[in-house]
């Protein structure tokens, strides 16, 4: 079994049932990732051009046939970061470039599925809030998600154009140890292994027919 697997104890995460404050035994200082502000950008990008490296086989035959794309990873690069703060305001201009590595899987011209690596690249303009002046400084993330349905092969210079659904969250973050009341420690049940019993089905059933044997009318 495992939490969400038919565990009873209280010391599980799961729905609260009843009143909050029973059980409460503690203040925990945690060391965790505070985010101040995020926000959710959602583009479509047409014939844009990726770029290929890292063929796997390296030498394919031309021409290429796009299969598909999409990204390795749910983190996006942030690079060319510039926070500028807005009088009499909280918030602050957010300009940053965000690279999304992706994975290109095409066919080559005998018929030989290949994959390489390219990347996506956003230029993001946002208004996000961002924390006082501090010891401890904030961060500019992003967690992005990119897939690629369609494209065609540039035979001039090897590329692909696509179109590509992009998904990018930016997020203003910071390393913080908060106190927080808690319950103590998780109570970890036994993990219960997976069994592909083909005779279960069979073992369930009853020795001998059940029910009367009549029909009914």
């Amino acid at each position: 079994m495992s939490f969400f697997s038919n565990f009873s104890s209280d010391h599980c995460p799961g729905p609260i049932t009843g009143n909050p404050m029973t059980g409460l035994c503690e203040k925990v200082c945690i060391q965790a990732e505070k985010i101040f502000d995020a926000g959710i950008v959602q583009t479509r990008l047409e014939n844009y051009t990726l770029t290929l490296t890292d063929l796997t086989p390296a030498d394919p035959t031309y021409p290429l046939t796009f299969v598909s794309a999409r990204s390795l990873t749910g983190t996006g690069t942030v690079s060319n970061l510039s926070v500028e703060r807005q009088p009499d305001s909280g918030c602050a201009r957010v300009q940053a470039t965000i690279t999304i590595p992706v994975e290109v899987v095409y066919t080559d011209a005998t018929g030989a599925e290949g994959k390489a690596t390219a990347s996506v690249t956003l230029n993001e303009d946002v208004l996000m809030y961002v924390p006082s002046a501090s010891v401890m400084p904030f961060t500019v993330t992003a967690v992005a998600s990119c897939v690629v349905p369609e494209g065609t092969f540039n035979s001039t210079n090897n590329t692909f154009t696509v179109s590509a659904c992009v998904t990018c969250i930016l997020k203003v973050a910071m390393q913080v140890e908060l106190l927080v009341p808690a319950y103590g420690y998780c109570a970890i049940p036994p993990a219960q292994e997976y069994s592909q019993e083909v005779c279960s089905g069979f073992f369930e059933l009853p020795l001998y027919p059940q029910g009367k044997g009549c029909c009914k009318k």
